[in-house]
């Protein structure tokens, strides 16, 4: 092989390297190729999974981010005569302004701890959801989602929730994502069965 192929492996890689501006990304979290990241906070242990794009939000620790999702993007003001950006403040991938109507296109975003979001998703800008989340694949989200619930769709509706209310209330009183990473492994091996995890936690306490 010539060259040239070694050049083009050279800038294929270049090019699909994740783009971040102005965010704040945790050294123990991953952000995988052709990522996209603006204006945003990626917390602890988390990660984004490649060809996904996220705008005005925070996230937290734990999470699970698949592929091809766009989370926080960008609205249009559809109370005005047009929606076009040329009438609106700010800089427009048009470069032209017939007005400068004051406008905030972004709304921040807000993910909980220990979210799963499914492939190709579309959370809208704006939106919260809560801490032990899942978000089925191909779903755009358009509301708030309580802590532990799963929400899939188009729109994404309410499925049900991952645990029982007791459960869950014990799960975020104990807040396990805010633990050092020691203290975590001592627990570990429960995490598959959460009556499990709150007698070792108990037992932990207890010494």
């Amino acid at each position: 092989m010539g060259i040239k192929y070694y050049i083009q492996k050279a800038f294929q890689k270049v090019l699909s390297q994740p783009m971040v501006r102005s965010s704040k990304i945790s050294n123990k979290s991953a952000i995988w190729n052709d990522c996209l990241i603006i204006d945003s906070e990626i917390d602890d242990y988390t990660y984004v999974s490649d060809h996904t794009s996220i705008y005005y939000t925070k996230i937290g620790k734990f999470c699970s981010i698949a592929s091809y999702c766009l989370i926080g993007g960008a609205s249009h003001p559809i109370e005005y005569v047009s929606t076009s950006p040329v009438f609106l403040e700010g800089r427009n991938a048009l470069k032209t302004h017939f007005a400068n109507i004051p406008y905030k296109p972004y709304k921040e975003t807000f993910i909980g701890n220990d979210v799963w979001i499914g492939a190709k998703c579309c959370i809208k800008g704006g939106v919260t959801i809560g801490d032990g989340a899942v978000i089925g694949m191909g779903s755009v989200l358009l509301k708030d989602v309580g802590a532990y619930e799963i929400w899939a769709g188009n729109p994404a509706h309410f499925i049900r929730k991952r645990f029982d209310d007791e459960t869950i209330s014990k799960l975020l009183e104990m807040k396990w994502w805010e633990l050092s990473k020691e203290d975590i492994a001592v627990i570990a091996d429960n995490f598959n069965t959460p009556s499990l995890l709150f007698i070792k936690i108990d037992g932990e306490e207890s010494r």
